[in-house]
């Protein structure tokens, strides 16, 4: 080899054991993950920036583009515009505002970080307790100007739930109000007198200037008043959680990896804890127990693997271990329940209403659920506890859930990764809102499920027909009731079992204590539904006929009910129609705004989208209807025999 050669590849050497030197010290350094919060306007974006910034962690062509965004899109003149190195969105640049989780990193000679930029306005909550749930601190910034806001107290609340216990209270824009101690100390006051409440370990309070850098990395001498640190020495030291080493091993399984006859791992991140080869695990939902073979990865097998690795795990037996399902140590199971309280944020517009279905999704498990109780809703302004009926947009309460099939959870004090969960709305796919769990909720050990030996088939045949449920809605005065009326009579003309949950009739005895509120009506169909779900267990065709106004009850009550027993059926009469026919005087009274909640009025009706049958009325006899109706019964075989000049009626 000639001598230029052994020099270059000398070179190449030196290099790489310096870039391996480097990843190793960076390997050792501890890592702090935080977020910025607090109302609109208050700098969390800037704040960040200037971070950056000033640890010199921005490279040249990102300060070239950042000069020039500034330009175009700045709001402090020919400064830097610091908010635009994470304000990533256009439409954040052009409204000056977040929207989006921002996520960075960054590192110091002493530590790394990664920060996350959350939104100030109250719309993007969500987006807030999305950052909230893996950090260890919060920076909640507060304009000197402005002092305490309900968002500072909102996200302070959020923050406290989703298990943050390091606070620093950042007193922005002090350079606004002449840097003035009497005002930070005002609002370190407020803040303290309300935050005392939640549980934080430490509430740091640094006065600064993000725009221009005061106390941000170090001290400003603008502020000699000030004599703790600034905020990035703050970061450097302020002592991490070590808890989560203590946690017990809990691993999520998301993917059953079989590419062959002689591989079967299972693939996930493990939640907390750490295992090796040879250790003893239980599946939780099972408590079947078996022995770790190995412990797969990319690059080879481990000998043990730790909290926030991703691996596949490979047992010893063929247990059924499924996605959804975890693997847990045998000594500190999790519980295993479909009943459970918890804490919920709510996210959407259209409110939180005990009785409705929302689909439950944990880190990996996903399952249909029911608020079945609302126990209180939590003042943001005081924390004290609110009897409520729902939950409105951005607000907390405290409710028990039940889940349609048993999941395997820790309460969310004593790990984050297992006790969180969302709901979503199963009919827009959209994130409703942000639970924790709080403990599971034992059902009285003196009931149990009593077997029978006459079941639902046996007592159908008896009758010479297939149980069935055929849901009629449309609006007041559409003709359901007129229609499940004459079928009714037809089938019984044919000797058939029948009969009629009529919505009016109902609400004399089963559900006369329930009013005519979103809430109520919820609460009415799931009564109606479990009752027709009794009544097709005695074998019987049930003819509900009930406005149920709302898409998402129309589907629990299907779900309560086995395939092809439950028909949706759709009276379409428009509203015009029905409020000209007024057969109770309804509609002229909700016109005149004597009724409220009216179906149609100011009330909304959710038309079916995909009923099994839809009846428009209009120009058409009840006779013609009721027969569309038989054909139905008889092409999905509810009833034999049927021929239609036989009918008598």
């Amino acid at each position: 080899m000639s001598k230029p050669a052994q020099i270059e590849l000398s070179a190449a050497e030196a290099a790489a054991e310096e870039i391996n030197a480097y990843m190793a010290e960076q390997e050792k350094k501890s890592l702090l993950r935080f977020l910025t919060c607090g109302s609109v306007d208050d700098g969390k974006s800037t704040l960040i920036g200037r971070l950056l910034y000033d640890t010199k962690l921005i490279f040249e062509d990102q300060l070239a583009a950042l000069t020039n965004d500034s330009r175009k899109h700045g709001t402090n003149g020919e400064d830097i515009d610091f908010a635009l190195l994470v304000d990533g969105l256009e439409a954040e640049r052009e409204q000056g505002i977040t929207i989006d989780v921002a996520y960075r990193f960054f590192s110091t000679p002493k530590r790394k970080f990664i920060v996350a930029d959350t939104p100030g306005h109250e719309q993007y909550t969500r987006n807030m307790a999305t950052g909230a749930s893996t950090a260890d601190l919060a920076i909640v910034l507060v304009d000197a100007r402005q002092g305490v806001l309900q968002q500072t107290r909102r996200h302070s609340f959020i923050a406290s739930l989703l298990g943050i216990r390091n606070i620093v209270l950042a007193v922005n824009k002090i350079d606004l109000v002449d840097y003035s101690e009497e005002i930070f100390d005002r609002i370190v006051e407020e803040y303290q007198a309300f935050a005392g409440k939640l549980g934080f370990n430490s509430i740091q309070s640094i006065p600064l200037s993000a725009r221009y850098g005061d106390n941000v990395i170090g001290a400003s001498d603008k502020l000699p008043w000030y004599k703790g640190p600034s905020l990035l020495e703050h970061l450097e030291t302020v002592p991490l959680d070590r808890t989560a080493e203590e946690r017990p091993f809990r691993f999520p399984v998301q993917f059953v990896n079989r590419p062959n006859l002689d591989f079967r791992g299972f693939a996930g991140t493990i939640a907390s804890g750490s295992v090796a080869p040879g250790d003893e695990v239980v599946v939780a939902k099972s408590g079947k127990t078996s022995r770790v073979k190995r412990i797969v990865t990319w690059d080879g097998d481990l000998d043990r693997a730790g909290e926030g690795e991703a691996v596949t795990i490979v047992l010893e037996d063929e247990v059924e271990v499924s996605r959804g399902n975890m693997l847990v140590a045998p000594g500190a199971r999790p519980e295993v329940a479909d009943q459970f309280a918890a804490h919920l944020v709510w996210f959407a517009e259209h409110a939180l209403i005990p009785g409705r279905s929302y689909i439950l999704r944990t880190e990996t498990d996903q399952v249909t659920a029911t608020i079945t109780d609302l126990k209180h809703r939590i003042d943001i302004n005081s924390f004290a506890e609110v009897a409520a009926k729902s939950l409105d947009l951005n607000e907390v309460g405290v409710c028990n859930i039940s889940t349609q099939e048993p999941i395997a959870f820790d309460s969310y004090k004593s790990n984050r990764s297992t006790g969180s969960f969302i709901l979503i709305d199963r009919l827009t796919n959209a994130t409703v809102g942000a639970g924790m769990i709080d403990f599971a909720l034992r059902r009285a050990s003196n009931v149990h499920w009593q077997a029978l030996d006459v079941d639902k088939a046996s007592r159908a045949a008896l009758k010479d027909q297939k149980p069935a449920v055929l849901w009629f809605t449309g609006l007041s005065g559409s003709g359901k009731s007129t229609v499940a009326n004459l079928v009714e009579k037809r089938l019984s003309s044919l000797g058939k079992h029948t009969y009629i949950l009529d919505g009016d009739n109902v609400r004399h005895g089963l559900n006369r204590d329930l009013g005519f509120t979103e809430e109520d009506r919820v609460e009415n169909i799931r009564r109606v539904g479990e009752v027709a779900k009794l009544m097709v267990d005695a074998g019987l065709i049930v003819l509900v006929s009930f406005i149920s106004p709302f898409r998402s009850e129309r589907r629990m009550a299907r779900e309560l009910l086995g395939d092809g027993e439950f028909m949706e059926i759709f009276v379409d009469t428009p509203f015009e129609e029905c409020a000209r026919r007024d057969p109770k005087g309804l509609y002229a009274k909700a016109l005149r705004g004597e009724i409220k909640n009216f179906t149609g009025v100011d009330s909304p009706y959710e038309a079916p989208e995909n009923p099994e049958l839809h009846l428009k009325t209009v120009g058409r006899t009840t006779e013609e209807l009721a027969s569309e109706v038989e054909n139905l019964l008889a092409e999905r075989g509810i009833i034999f025999n049927y021929d239609q000049s036989s009918w008598s009626i």
